[in-house]
């Protein structure tokens, strides 16, 4: 939920004033305080400028409201004349850039990690100050730090943050980037040619994902978040033949019950579902009360360690996993683990 929050401006966004600025102090002898650009919206917005040198700028990203890692990150560029001969404007990633060592991501090996929508927009606002191209190299103090809370370095990229945006705005808590981040992910594995995905709901499943399974790669483990469904089409999508999913009981109950946009405020868990369950798989009484006892799934799988029954818990699992694979049309082996709420122990799988 955005309402009554603040948007923000996106890498891409910032990096575009910074690059305007630089060029325009380089042009003209002085920076501009303030410059403004041009929005993939069609709409225009200003932003502060701070001179760091004769054709040095930045401009401090900010966030809005959104818990973004890059929030106050200098987003700074250096501008200088291309040689005669050099017929193109040149992006370059400087100290706290990211460079791009792995296919799949649509940029070519060793680019800088400037997403394609932010380079046009910066490319078009530095034809909005000179008709010759120029040399820019974008840097970002503290970058690699901020860089190491994303999953660029699963991504493949190296050095530092990336410069993303498609709107050029930051809406807070927006899925969208998320989303897309699951999707990138998925196709930089298919690049490199594996067909194994593993998807974690959070970090404690991803820790628990990655010492259950080693032998999948790293690029492989994908914290989905509540994007299940997408996540599995784009598997099945990319020609990948096998996907695990590793969660806890909440979710997996969610995907039994075909719900493949898993966020709390979203669905429920369907504690009739879980009765049944539990009622087919031979359950105490105990256990078949604590279904409907509360909405949480959590008291249900308390109730079915307590019990020293797990036949409940491995039917979730397997009506998960049939879920999951009914979802991309069989195209895909699906198998489910459910992990404890610490991630520390398989409880069930299907």
């Amino acid at each position: 939920m955005t309402e009554g929050l603040r948007t923000g401006w996106t890498t891409g966004t910032c990096a575009t004033a910074a690059a305007k600025a630089a060029t325009i102090a380089l042009a003209r002898g002085v920076a501009p305080p303030e410059v403004d650009v041009a929005l993939p919206t069609g709409t225009r917005a200003a932003f502060a400028v701070e001179t760091e040198g004769p054709s040095t700028c930045a401009v401090v990203k900010d966030a809005g409201d959104d818990p973004d890692c890059t929030h106050g990150a200098r987003l700074t560029a250096t501008v200088r004349w291309r040689q005669p001969g050099e017929n193109a404007s040149l992006l370059l990633a400087g100290p706290g850039v990211g460079r791009i060592t792995l296919p799949g991501l649509g940029l070519p090996i060793g680019a800088p990690a400037i997403n394609p929508v932010p380079r046009r927009m910066i490319l078009g606002a530095l034809a909005e100050v000179v008709d010759r191209p120029v040399e820019v190299v974008f840097s970002v103090p503290g970058g690699e730090d901020m860089a190491a809370k994303t999953s660029n370095s699963r991504l493949g990229i190296v050095g530092g943050i990336s410069i993303l945006g498609t709107t050029g705005i930051v809406r807070p808590f927006s899925t969208a980037a998320y989303r897309a981040s699951v999707v990138q992910q998925v196709d930089v594995a298919a690049a490199q040619g594996q067909t194994h995905m593993v998807l974690a709901t959070g970090s404690r499943s991803e820790r628990a994902a990655q010492r259950l399974l080693p032998e999948v790669a790293d690029v492989c483990v994908v914290e989905v978040g509540d994007f299940t469904g997408i996540c599995l089409r784009r598997v099945a999508e990319r020609g990948m033949s096998r996907a695990t999913f590793v969660g806890m009981a909440g979710k997996i109950a969610k995907l039994a019950a075909g719900v493949m946009m898993t966020h709390f405020h979203r669905s429920r868990v369907d504690t009739a579902l879980l009765a049944a369950v539990a009622a087919d798989s031979g359950a105490p009484p105990s256990v078949i009360a604590a279904a409907t006892e509360t909405e949480t799934a959590r008291h249900f799988f308390d109730s079915c360690l307590a019990a020293g029954c797990l036949e409940p818990l491995a039917e979730l699992c397997r009506r998960a996993a049939a879920a999951c694979r009914s979802h991309v049309a069989g195209a895909l082996a699906v198998e489910v683990l459910m992990v404890d709420f610490e991630g520390d122990m398989v409880v069930a799988r299907g």
